[in-house]
């Protein structure tokens, strides 16, 4: 055998190859993670639900009785975790340090971003000196689960792209 320099190799010599970057290939792998992260961040969220009372449902309304308005804000998380998973699977692509802690310092930096800044700002949830302790730790905690699955299915597809 020669390397790849023409010079011979003996049986335990090995040939390192540098993955060359793809932002379309880490675009789809990161929107690939980004929806399972998002199905497992719903899990978690019903595991560790953010509000101690549940929320008032009518009984025997299902998915298909919904208003459009209701399904299309029923929709926001998916689109969102596909879309932020995109985002995240590019810079991953050239910035391999944003996958620190197996994808969890991605999900804590979203968390911060998204309960403790945007969305109070918007008006869109409370503030976080007016959440309880209970609603924040479950927001992180599921947020770091959408962090760690969008990152283990991301590395998973890029492998095999």
């Amino acid at each position: 055998m020669r390397d790849l320099e023409g010079g011979a190799m003996s049986s335990t010599d090995v040939v390192l190859v540098k993955k060359k970057n793809s932002l379309a290939k880490g675009v789809v792998a990161g929107l690939l993670g980004g929806l399972i992260g998002v199905a497992a961040k719903t899990l978690a969220e019903r595991m560790f639900p953010p509000h101690s009372e549940p929320e008032p449902q009518r009984p025997g309304v299902a998915a298909y009785d919904l208003t459009p308005a209701a399904r299309a804000a029923a929709s926001i998380p998916w689109g969102y975790g596909a879309t932020v998973g995109a985002a995240y699977g590019a810079l991953a692509e050239y910035y391999p340090a944003a996958t620190a802690k197996q994808g969890a310092s991605f999900g804590l930096a979203l968390g911060s971003l998204t309960q403790e800044g945007a969305l109070p700002a918007f008006g869109l949830a409370a503030a976080p000196e007016d959440q309880t302790m209970r609603g924040r730790t479950s927001e992180m905690t599921s947020h770091v689960v959408y962090g760690v699955v969008t990152e283990v299915v991301r590395s998973l597809v890029r492998k095999l792209l």
